[in-house]
């Protein structure tokens, strides 16, 4: 499993492609939606960002500070296989109906700050990630139960995962 450290490295690689692409986006652009089932670049970044700050992010916090988990637990097999892989399929998920809600995006200059809130965070984290033990787990819906260490390899591949869905969006949007 990769190093805290090549952890956010990555992370700060990505969120660089990401804050260097948002800086090339006409708001006309940003907010393209093809059909009602695709999601518009604006409704991407507000995904990464919030599910980054408010999922991955936060998870691996209350791992570090043990709360709302458990002590012991184990990843399911999707998620010993996604994390032995180091990343997510390369395939289009499909949210369930049931947890399915609707992405309200912010303009698109609130996405230059959540960005940064997400670099600083995972930099904030990286030393107490690697200084833990990876007893304390909190479950994940799709992989079972994560360590702290577990949880921050996923804000790296799941910010990795959307990256091919940014390109598809960004064909989308300049022919629109």
């Amino acid at each position: 499993m990769k190093m805290p450290q090549t952890i956010v490295h990555e992370i700060n690689e990505l969120l660089d492609n990401y804050k260097n692409s948002l800086e090339t986006y006409s708001d006309a652009v940003f907010e393209f939606k093809a059909d009602v089932d695709t999601w518009s670049l604006a409704q991407m970044y507000e995904h990464v960002c919030s599910s980054g700050q408010k999922f991955f992010l936060a998870s691996t916090k209350r791992c570090l500070e043990q709360r709302n988990g458990q002590e012991g637990g184990e990843p399911n097999q999707h998620g010993i296989q996604f994390m032995a892989l180091g990343a997510f399929p390369d395939i289009k998920i499909k949210v369930p109906e049931a947890v399915k809600t609707e992405i309200i995006p912010n303009a698109k200059e609130t996405y230059f700050e959540a960005l940064e809130i997400i670099r600083t965070s995972a930099a904030a984290m990286q030393t107490a990630v690697e200084a833990d033990a990876g007893t304390y787990r909190i479950s994940h819906p799709v992989f079972g139960f994560l360590n702290a260490h577990e949880w921050f390899l996923n804000l790296e591949m799941h910010t990795r995962h959307h990256l091919k869905q940014k390109a598809e969006l960004e064909i989308l949007a300049a022919h629109a």
